[in-house]
């Protein structure tokens, strides 16, 4: 819906201040940065991550004593979907080299780096393969492509952005590898932004110290995914994708080597055994699971399937109480609340404003301190603009993009974004958005190394499934740099593996019968049962009709 009179009111007070801050602009003034002092404060005050309430400490697994969201935490405490007394393991439906779980960025990347190495592949994914957060990236990628920069200044900055708290090992990998997956993607065919005479055009992103986001329009998640899909049907000789097949479980052999993983066809519930010498965990994230009560960016089976296999086979993750908030999600109209506004808009000169149309932040801190900042301006402050159906926002002046930049760049750069708003009667290249900060990306996630390996033989990680790249806070681009530099590695590093000579003893779920005697122990009772595969959005009337205690346990994970 288009705004209304109400709100159309409040936009004079930003067109009113925007010539005075158009000129500053102009002069290459900007709004000052924080002081590493004050961004401390105003993370430690107002970012959820940072409060106390709705988190609880783990009483079993490889992180026992680890404090976490309730939500996460209950996950990690969960059972199993399969019986493991009531699973005929000597019936295997499909028998393959390497398994891939998720058929997003990460894992579609690590299916045709396992296809070159020779290896026989299944990508087994929750929805249609591309079904990702990696489709609705919007912004761009990190590589030190130019001149002027270096892989040595990205593994600065992303150090830096995370609070030095990132994995060292995985962010030298990151940056050592940009580059090459930058022109390995061209090699393939994606198409990036070019300036007249040829070169990536480059551009600055918060937290970044030189211009290292290259772009496809604000759709570059979606150009990167359409290139890899297409290069993985190019490859049908060799991998074989499964759509609405998600992992429900993983399966050790008698060493304790991965060796496949239990299916569950979500059309039919039925459950596939597949038996792999190698397994890839690329299932995303936990955005699905609404931390502390944020509208999400994320795709709907985000919802932390690997990181709870992974945490029941003995696998620890890294930084998983970190979370993510985006500054800029929508915030209205409703029917777009959450979708991410990029980074990138900011980048183009948008300034983030009040209900009186005044800045009050740098455009571009690093994530977690301007998702606080704008958190503070409208909740503390209390200059916030409320939207007819209760929600909070602030505004995002896109106008200024086509001001300093020229009449239609806003659609030129930004197209997916103007055709989201004037679907609903906003143009805006002429009116400004509501955003407010949005449940964004799981920093942490399982353990694994600078080869993409877990600690069980045969088990690989990548993309947001992993933690330790990005520390407790991620910058602008690096994700896309994640899935294509971790995807690229488990494949080729699961591949070499194989090719090392890998023979499978008995399948088995042992650790499964042992977590869930671990939990009997530790004395939590009624755990949720895991994955959960899809959210749960039923109203309070809806689950009181669900008469689950008249359910057998078969049918109430239904």
């Amino acid at each position: 819906m288009a705004y209304t009179p109400e709100m159309k009111e409040l936009i004079k007070r930003v067109e009113a201040t925007r010539p005075e801050r158009l000129a500053r602009a102009r002069r290459g003034e900007n709004y000052p940065a924080l002081t590493m002092a004050e961004r401390e404060q105003v993370l430690s005050k107002y970012h959820p991550d940072y409060q106390s309430d709705a988190k609880r400490t783990v009483k079993v697994g490889p992180n026992k004593g680890d404090t976490f969201q309730e939500g996460v935490a209950r996950l990690l405490e969960s059972r199993s979907i399969v019986r493991p007394d009531k699973v005929n393991l000597s019936k295997v439906d499909f028998d393959t080299d390497v398994l891939v779980l998720g058929g997003g960025g990460a894992g579609t990347s690590a299916a045709i780096m396992a296809s070159q190495g020779g290896c026989r592949v299944i990508i087994a994914t929750k929805l249609r393969h591309g079904d990702s957060n990696t489709i609705m990236a919007e912004g761009g990628i990190q590589g030190a492509t130019q001149e002027c920069d270096s892989p040595y200044y990205h593994y600065l900055d992303t150090i830096g952005g995370g609070h030095f708290t990132n994995q060292r090992d995985l962010v030298a990998a990151l940056a050592h590898d940009a580059p090459l997956s930058i022109a390995w993607l061209e090699s393939l065919g994606m198409i990036f932004n070019k300036l007249p005479e040829g070169r990536m055009d480059s551009r600055h992103f918060g937290g970044s110290s030189r211009k290292r986001m290259q772009s496809a329009g604000d759709m570059t998640g979606a150009e990167i995914m359409r290139v890899i899909r297409d290069e993985v049907r190019n490859r049908s000789n060799l991998i074989t994708t499964l759509e609405f097949h998600p992992a429900v479980e993983l399966l050790l052999d008698e060493e304790g080597k991965c060796a496949g993983a239990i299916l569950m066809n979500m059309e039919t519930r039925e459950f596939s055994i597949v038996r792999a010498k190698a397994v890839v965990i690329a299932t995303g994230g936990f955005g699905r699971l609404h931390i502390k009560g944020f509208a999400t960016t994320n795709h709907y089976g985000a919802t932390m399937d690997g990181v709870v296999m992974a945490y029941r086979a003995g696998v620890g993750n890294k930084c998983l109480h970190s979370t993510q908030y985006h500054p800029t999600g929508v915030a209205y109209p409703e029917q777009n609340v959450g979708l991410l506004i990029t980074e990138k808009v900011r980048g183009l000169g948008a300034h983030v404003l009040n209900i009186d149309g005044e800045q009050f932040c740098f455009p571009l801190e690093p994530r977690d301190v301007e998702s606080a900042e704008l958190i503070r301006e409208a909740m503390d402050v209390g200059k916030g603009i409320i939207t007819p159906t209760g929600r909070v926002g602030l505004w995002l002046d896109s106008p200024m993009i086509e001001e300093l930049h020229g009449p239609g760049t806003v659609k030129k750069e930004l197209p997916a974004k103007f055709i989201q708003f004037e679907r609903h009667g906003i143009d805006i290249s002429k009116e400004p958005m509501l955003v407010y900060p949005t449940l964004h990306y799981q920093n942490g996630g399982i353990n694994v190394n600078g080869d993409s390996e877990t600690i069980i033989p045969g088990l690989y990680g990548a993309g947001e499934a992993i933690g330790g790249v990005h520390g407790e806070n991620r910058l602008m681009g690096n994700s896309l740099q994640d899935i294509i530099t971790f995807g690229r590695r488990a494949g080729r590093n699961a591949a070499t593996y194989i090719q090392g000579g890998v023979t499978l003893k008995g399948l088995t779920l042992d650790h499964v019968a042992k977590f869930e005697k671990e939990l009997a122990e530790a004395g939590i009772e009624d755990p949720a049962i895991a994955p959960i595969l899809l959210p749960d959005y039923a109203t309070e009337e809806v689950v009181e009709r669900r008469w689950t205690e008249a359910l057998t346990d078969r049918a109430a994970i239904r």
